[in-house]
C-alpha cells in the first residue's frame, strides 16, 4: 500500500513504502547473519569469511555498504563486512587479523547492506567453541543490554534513556566496561545519519552529547549497538586506523539491532538475530 510521508516537528516521516524498504534491507542483514552462522568453522581466515559474506549479499540482491566506505582521513574500508576478533571491538578486516580462527576466539560480525537504496546494519558476536565463563557472561550481558536499551526507546522519551539503560546494566550489574566514544546512529538512505546514540551517559550531556535530550519520534530509524569489554572502556587505533582495539587488550563484544520507532513503541527490524546460535561448535 502506498502512502505519503507525513511530517512532525518539521521533519519528514517515512511512508509505509519507505518502512517496507527499510525492513527488507534489515531482513537481508538477518539472512546474511543466518548464512554466516552456518558457515563459520574453526580454521577459517577472515578473508574466507568476507568472501562468503560478499557471495551471500550478491545472492540476496544487495550490496555491502561498508566496502570502500570512507570516514575522515581513513583509507576506504577494505572489506564487505566488519570482522573484529577478540580485543578488536569494531571495524576489523582481513588485513588486520590474518591468523585462522582458533578455539576460544570471539568474532564480531557487522553486516551493512544497501537494498533498493535503503540501508540495513546490524552486528552479532560469535564464539569459536564454548567460551570461558567470563566471555559467556560478557556475551550475555551485551545481548541483555540490547534488550533493555531497546525497551527504553519509547516515543517521546529522550535518547539518554538508552544510555542509562545499557551502561547501567553493563557496568553496575555485570561489572564490565562500556566502550567510551562509540555508539549507534540514525540511518535510512545513508549509513550514518543523526542522531548519534551514545552508549554512555556523559558528565555534561548537552555539551558532550548534544543529542542526549532529543526526543524519540515515530518514524525514526536507529542502529543501536552496545560495545563492551572486560577490562577497559578505552580504545586505541592500530594499523591503518580502521581497527579499534580495547586499550588493555581484554575481550570485547558487539551486538547491534536496527530499530524503527513507532507510535506504539520500538519495532526491532532485526529481531531474528536473537535466534542465532552464537557458539560455533563444528
Amino acid at each position: 500500500m502506498r502512502s505519503t510521508a507525513r511530517r512532525r516537528g518539521g521533519k519528514a516521516r517515512p511512508s509505509e513504502r519507505d518502512i517496507e524498504h527499510a525492513a527488507e534491507a534489515a531482513r537481508c542483514v538477518v539472512r546474511t547473519h543466518e548464512a554466516v552462522a552456518g558457515f563459520l568453522r574453526e580454521g577459517q581466515t577472515l578473508a574466507e569469511i568476507d568472501r562468503f559474506v560478499a557471495d551471500t549479499l550478491a545472492k540476496l540482491g544487495c550490496k555491502s555498504c561498508f566496502l570502500h566506505y570512507r570516514a575522515g582521513r581513513h583509507p576506504p574500508f577494505p572489506a564487505h563486512a566488519c570482522l573484529s576478533v577478540n580485543d578488536n571491538v569494531v571495524h576489523g578486516h582481513p588485513g588486520a587479523h590474518q591468523e585462522p580462527m582458533q578455539p576460544g576466539d570471539v568474532l564480531k560480525v557487522d553486516i551493512g547492506v544497501t537494498k533498493a537504496g535503503w540501508i540495513g546494519d546490524a552486528a552479532w558476536t560469535y564464539s569459536f567453541g564454548e567460551p570461558d565463563e567470563t566471555t559467556r557472561r560478557l556475551m550475555d550481558c551485551s545481548i541483555e543490554c540490547l534488550k533493555r536499551g531497546v525497551a527504553a526507546l519509547q516515543p517521546g522519551a529522550p535518547l539518554i534513556d538508552w544510555a542509562r539503560a545499557v551502561q547501567g546494566y553493563a557496568e553496575q550489574e555485570c561489572g564490565f566496561h562500556m566502550i567510551r566514544g562509540l555508539g549507534g546512529h540514525g540511518y535510512g538512505r545513508s549509513l550514518h545519519a543523526p542522531p548519534f546514540v551514545s552508549n554512555c551517559v556523559p558528565a555534561v550531556p548537552r555539551i558532550e552529547w548534544p543529542d542526549a535530550y532529543a526526543k524519540l519520534e515515530p518514524g525514526m530509524l536507529l542502529a543501536v549497538e552496545p560495545m563492551i569489554a572486560v577490562g577497559s572502556s578505552r580504545i586505541v587505533q592500530r594499523g591503518n586506523g580502521w581497527p579499534l582495539m580495547v586499550a588493555d587488550g581484554s575481550q570485547s563484544v558487539h551486538h547491534e539491532h536496527d530499530v524503527l520507532i513507532t507510535e506504539e513503541g520500538p519495532r526491532v527490524l532485526t529481531a531474528d538475530l536473537e535466534k542465532l546460535p552464537d557458539v560455533i561448535t563444528t
